[in-house]
């Protein structure tokens, strides 16, 4: 993220934050909102080519929530 990037504001769970300013010292990341950005940004990527690869399919929800519990944002 280029310092000059129009940003926009959404609020997270504490815990998720908390979990990944604890895992910023194991990181290149100087901050909480740089390592989500880079998650997200990966995330996205892999769903869009999913996406493209395969044309329109429907979301399946209990996939998208194992993905998310496998990246930390989910605790269930």
């Amino acid at each position: 993220m280029t310092s000059k990037e129009a940003t926009k504001s959404t609020e997270l769970p504490a815990r998720i934050v908390d979990r990944v300013e604890d895992r910023l010292p194991r990181t290149e990341f100087d901050s909480p909102a740089e390592y989500i950005t880079y998650v997200m940004e990966e995330v996205l990527y892999r769903v869009e080519q999913e996406t493209e690869d395969d044309d329109f399919e429907p979301v399946d929800e209990a996939e998208v929530k194992d993905r998310l519990k496998s990246l930390g944002y989910l605790d269930e």
